[in-house]
């Protein structure tokens, strides 16, 4: 059986080094995102007998509708839903990363954090406690050096543990009570279209809706429920 693992982050956070490291050249494929113009890179290697098939989505600061390399980023997990997502973050400037690992999180991703660019963090002077990181976000951390191939091999057996978790405890972001009713409104109303609510992941799309996002609109604008969400949201 082969799984699915896609690679996310910002830019220049050492993404596609990393999945040069996971993918060798003569397994890679590269093309362009279905209708855009946007480069596809995708590939596969085997790790211990499972075959990964890696995809390297858009670099992208946030997961929002107006930028067409985030749009098509999140788009591909909640539609294509990977087994794993591989979630990048330059340790040298974590603050500004993490931001996308809490959108990734409200997605309800099965999710790993590669923290890359350990080394430089490092000479910079930070210091920064893996272990308690990853508790407070809930996810797995593994620390990389993408150039110098260091912590590969670890994100690869934490890639194969994520899989085949069986448990996964998805992070919830909260906020606040008046908000968190509303989104468990919305949700009620979702879950009476039940090939929306197969199709995405309930308390994100309610999260959308609430921010009024464009593209999440169009998806449901054909729902039978559509009206009584707009009553909901405006």
């Amino acid at each position: 059986m082969a799984y699915t693992v896609a690679l996310i982050g910002n830019p220049n956070v050492g993404k596609s080094v990393i999945f040069n490291n996971l993918v060798p050249g003569a397994k890679q494929h590269v093309g362009n995102w279905p209708g855009k113009t946007v480069e596809k890179k995708e590939g596969k290697c085997f790790h211990k007998g499972v075959e990964l098939k890696i995809v390297d989505l858009p670099g992208t600061y946030s997961l929002t509708s107006r930028v067409i390399d985030e749009l098509i980023a999140r788009n591909y997990i909640v539609e294509e839903n990977p087994d794993v997502l591989v979630d990048i973050v330059d340790a040298s400037n974590i603050e500004r990363n993490l931001y996308l690992t809490l959108l990734l999180l409200e997605l309800e991703a099965n999710l790993v954090v590669a923290l890359n660019m350990v080394d430089i963090a490092k000479d910079k002077g930070y210091t920064i406690d893996v272990k308690k990181l990853s508790e407070q976000l809930g996810v797995t951390i593994v620390p990389t050096v993408a150039t110098t191939k260091e912590g590969m091999e670890e994100l690869k057996d934490e890639i194969i543990k994520a899989v085949e978790r069986k448990d996964l405890v998805k992070t919830k972001i909260t906020y606040g009570d008046k908000i968190e009713d509303l989104i468990h409104s919305i949700i009620e109303i979702i879950k009476k279209d039940k090939p929306l609510a197969q199709k995405y992941p309930l308390r994100w799309l309610a999260i959308k809706l609430l921010e009024k996002d464009e593209d999440v609109l169009e998806k449901i604008k054909n729902s039978r429920y559509y009206h009584e969400l707009m009553e909901m949201i405006y």
